[in-house]
C-alpha cells in the first residue's frame, strides 16, 4: 500500500502572511498588502500557533512583533519562500528553452579574465541561470564534454579529438617558452641551449586530469627527474620556488619575466604554437548555451 503525505502545518500561504505581518508591523496593513481582511489573517496566525503549540507574535502597543519562535520560523521561511520563487522562475525559464545551468570546464591553459568577463556579461542578462565552472587538464577537458560532465569546454588544446557530435571553435593559440626562476644554473648559461643539456634537471609537470581516456604529455622534457602539479598556476609557482623547470605559456607570465622572477630559457628548437579551442556537443540546443558562447566568441 503506498503511503500518502500527511499535509504540513505551514503552508506557503502561512509564511507569506508571516512575512506580511513582521514587514508591516500591523494585522490591518499586512492585510491591505495581500488584498485581505484582517481576521483572514489573524485566522491563518491563529491555526497555525495552535497546530505548532506555540506562540508567534506578541503584541507591543499597536505592533504585532514577532517570539524568538516566531522569528526562527519566519527566518527560516523566508528561505523557502526565496527557492520558491526561484524554481518558479527555472520552470519558465526551462519551458521558454533556456536551461536553468551551464556546466563549464576551463582549461587550466587559458587566461580565464576575459572568460569571466563574458560570463558575467551573460549573467547580467540572464540572472535565473546558475553557472557552474570546473578546471581541467589537456585531455581531460575533452573527456568531460564527451561524458556528458559539462556542456561547454574553453581553453582545450589541439588536437579535437575524433568524436561525432562535437562543434569546437579556435578561440586562441599560444606559444610554450622554457623559464627557469632566476637563480637557476640555466639562467646564465650561453644560449641557445640544445635539448640534451636540461636532461640534468628536475622538470615541472601538470597532470592531465583525464580519467578514463589516455593522458597526454605536453611540452614533457625527455630525460629529466619530473615534479607534478595539478594546474598551470602551482606549475608556476613551483618554478619560482626553483623547484624545477618547465615550458608554460609566454603570455601567462609576461609579468613573472618582467619582475625577474622567471627567466626565459632560448633553445635551439622552438616550440610551435598551440591552438586552444571552444567546443560544445550539436545536439545542446539550449539557449543559454547559445547565447553565452556568441558572447564568448565576440572579438
Amino acid at each position: 500500500m503506498k503511503k500518502t503525505m500527511s499535509t504540513p502545518p505551514i503552508s506557503i500561504e502561512a509564511l507569506l502572511v508571516l512575512d506580511a505581518i513582521e514587514h508591516r508591523g500591523s494585522y490591518a496593513a499586512a492585510a491591505e498588502q495581500l488584498n485581505k481582511v484582517p481576521s483572514a489573517l489573524s485566522y491563518i496566525v491563529q491555526k497555525l500557533e495552535e497546530q505548532l503549540n506555540v506562540t508567534l507574535f506578541q503584541r507591543q502597543g499597536r505592533r504585532a512583533v514577532l517570539t524568538p519562535a516566531g522569528k526562527h520560523l519566519l527566518t527560516e521561511g523566508r528561505k523557502l519562500l526565496t527557492a520558491i520563487n526561484s524554481l518558479s522562475e527555472q520552470t519558465q525559464t526551462i519551458a521558454n528553452g533556456w536551461e536553468p545551468k551551464i556546466r563549464i570546464a576551463l582549461d587550466s591553459i587559458i587566461d580565464i579574465k576575459p572568460i569571466f568577463t563574458s560570463i558575467e556579461q551573460f549573467l547580467v542578462e540572464h540572472k535565473n541561470i546558475e553557472i557552474d565552472v570546473q578546471e581541467q587538464v589537456m585531455n581531460g577537458s575533452w573527456e568531460v564534454l564527451i561524458e556528458d560532465k559539462v556542456d561547454l569546454v574553453i581553453g582545450a588544446p589541439s588536437p579535437v579529438p575524433n568524436q561525432k557530435g562535437i562543434r569546437a571553435v579556435k578561440i586562441d593559440e599560444y606559444q610554450s617558452v622554457l623559464v627557469v626562476n632566476s637563480t637557476h644554473p640555466l639562467a646564465t648559461q650561453q644560449q641557445p641551449l640544445d635539448m640534451s643539456s636540461l636532461a640534468q634537471y628536475r622538470s615541472v609537470i601538470v597532470h592531465d586530469s583525464a580519467e578514463q581516456e589516455i593522458p597526454w604529455s605536453a611540452n614533457i622534457i625527455e630525460g629529466t627527474q619530473r615534479f607534478f602539479v595539478s594546474s598551470v598556476a602551482q606549475k608556476i609557482a613551483a618554478i619560482i620556488a626553483g623547484i624545477g623547470i618547465g615550458y608554460l605559456p609566454k603570455r601567462l607570465i609576461e609579468q613573472y619575466i618582467g619582475s625577474g622572477q622567471l627567466v626565459e630559457v632560448k633553445l635551439t628548437e622552438q616550440r610551435p604554437c598551440q591552438d586552444l579551442f571552444i567546443a560544445w556537443k550539436i545536439t545542446n540546443k539550449g539557449k543559454g548555451l547559445q547565447r553565452l558562447t556568441s558572447l564568448l566568441l565576440q572579438p
